[in-house]
């Protein structure tokens, strides 16, 4: 890749990560229009570290913020230590048994099925996107309460997160910070609390996609093919994770100044039009 792409792609994640418009859509479409395979080693470690890049952005952004939230006091710390534990279980849940749902209804039990055969299908992702946004869209119109998050809340938070994980294009932080806004939780608990599921969750993401890239190098090396420079790859990814840590922390300025003004609903509009973009595209 040239430093160019490296660049394009890592402002495109690190930005779209963290905003409510779903970076995995915006990605692979960055990457058909730069004629890249999302499947090579390559982009696989690439995109390990863009992940990497934004979650470390998201820790920097609302450190302070979970510091006075979540480490005030010992019963602070457990409360909400309770309700990030029960989201994420929540997310588990949700998300594996759509996963199992998935496999038996529309891939009939095919042992060889993966989670990442519906990430290039044009169509669902920008049904994904359309509903991200009109899911936005309602949340915004909703008259604005302070309310705290509850262990309830943190649950319903969870499950809607777990929706999110299969399909590209419903937008994480849309989904469950417009999910918080709905339940009458304060805008700025909201976002907090997504992105502290979002730091928890990231990690296994990460090792999920380090292990598909030595899968990936590890059969290309078994059939002939050659070995995949993990030395070689290893600079031009930390530049894209540095590259999307930047981008993530101007995103999240975005983010929570929109928010707080009021602005949440065009986010939605954007997500409605980025859905009519993919399909275009295909």
């Amino acid at each position: 890749m040239h430093f160019l792409q490296i660049l394009i792609l890592a402002v495109v994640q690190g930005a779209a990560e963290l905003l409510p418009v779903s970076s995995s859509a915006h990605v692979i479409l960055a990457e058909k229009l730069m004629g890249l395979d999302p499947t090579t080693p390559e982009m696989t470690m690439l995109l390990v570290m863009l992940h990497t890049g934004t979650m470390f952005a998201a820790i920097v952004y609302f450190w302070k913020a979970w510091v006075a939230t979540y480490f005030s006091s010992w019963s602070a710390f457990r409360t909400n230590a309770l309700r990030i534990v029960a989201a994420t279980a929540a997310t588990g849940v949700v998300g594996l048994a759509l996963l199992f749902a998935i496999k038996r209804l529309v891939f009939g039990h095919a042992s060889s099925f993966e989670i990442e055969h519906l990430f290039g299908n044009a169509t669902l992702m920008a049904a994904a996107l359309a509903a991200a946004g009109v899911l936005i869209i309602v949340a915004a119109r909703i008259p604005v309460r302070e309310g705290d998050l509850t262990l309830r809340h943190g649950v319903i938070i969870g499950a809607v997160q777990g929706l999110c994980l299969p399909f590209r294009g419903f937008s994480r932080s849309g989904a469950t910070i417009s999910t918080g806004l709905a339940l009458g939780v304060s805008r700025r608990r909201a976002e907090e609390f997504s992105f502290a599921l979002a730091v928890v969750l990231t990690p296994p993401v990460i090792v999920k996609e380090a292990w598909r890239l030595y899968q990936a190098a590890h059969a290309n090396a078994a059939g002939g093919g050659q070995a995949v420079n993990y030395a070689q790859l290893l600079g031009p990814s930390l530049l894209g994770m540095v590259f999307s840590f930047l981008a993530g922390l101007l995103a999240l300025r975005w983010l929570s100044k929109w928010l707080e003004q009021g602005r949440w609903h065009f986010f939605g509009i954007y997500c409605l039009v980025a859905a009519c973009v993919v399909l275009a595209v295909g």
